[in-house]
């Protein structure tokens, strides 16, 4: 679904969890046995869909509001939990790897993800290499997703005008960073998503387009790669 023209692009900023990563499920599945063995049961399902596209300090604020008091001693266990999951399990959405080495343009990864998680998660696939050193964390600006402040360091790093850029994101925030920062924001709904009406969602936070899976990606990618700007 396309509701806006998209020009000729010269870097593709990409989110991390849900769009290069299929982390999400990991990620849901610990944090719902850590929240448990806290006390406080969800199950992963609940924890994707109202956890998902929040920054730690975010997602932490919400969870001492039910109940959770030793928020570092929490946090340490869910990470052990986590990247030992990660090391067991993670892989790359199906396609991407291939999507990103075709890709002539600049590119990006802008995540809310912390650097030690996106170091002990995209860094530990051969993926990682396709971006070093431009792995970017809301830690670095300001600013998390849904500012601006992430997408605009992407630009400035590349010298690239906004409307020579794209941003891919299956988060709302993500939508709402680009649209703020004036880049052309494509939804992406990943295989393992489980958020209700996602394509409605993204739609409503400003998304210019919405694709589901690699393959619609890469089909709109394409098209604009052929664009003379």
């Amino acid at each position: 679904m396309l509701n806006a023209p998209l020009r000729s692009v010269d870097l593709v900023i990409f989110d991390c969890d849900g769009v290069l990563i299929d982390s999400e499920p990991v990620s849901a599945r610990t944090l719902a046995q850590t929240l448990t063995e806290a006390g406080l049961a969800m199950d992963p399902l609940n924890v994707q869909r109202e956890f998902t596209g929040m920054t730690e300090k975010e997602m932490l604020a919400d969870l001492k509001r039910r109940g959770i008091e030793d928020e570092a001693a929490f946090m340490a266990n869910w990470r052990e939990a986590l990247y030992e999951g990660f090391r067991q399990e993670l892989r790359e959405i199906e396609g991407i790897g291939r999507l990103v080495r075709g890709l002539d343009a600049h590119k990006c990864v802008a995540s809310n993800s912390t650097l030690d998680r996106l170091e002990n998660s995209l860094g530990i696939l051969d993926l990682w290499d396709a971006f070093a050193p431009h792995v970017f964390s809301a830690e670095m600006v300001a600013r998390p997703k849904p500012a601006p402040d992430l997408a605009e360091h992407c630009l400035k790093t590349f010298s690239v005008a906004p409307d020579r850029a794209v941003f891919i994101d299956d988060s709302t925030q993500g939508v709402n960073s680009a649209k703020a920062a004036g880049i052309f924001a494509i939804g992406f709904i990943g295989e393992s998503e489980a958020r209700v009406d996602q394509r409605g969602a993204l739609l409503a936070a400003g998304a210019d387009a919405v694709v589901t899976g690699v393959a619609e990606l890469e089909r709109l990618l394409a098209a604009s790669m052929a664009t003379v700007g």
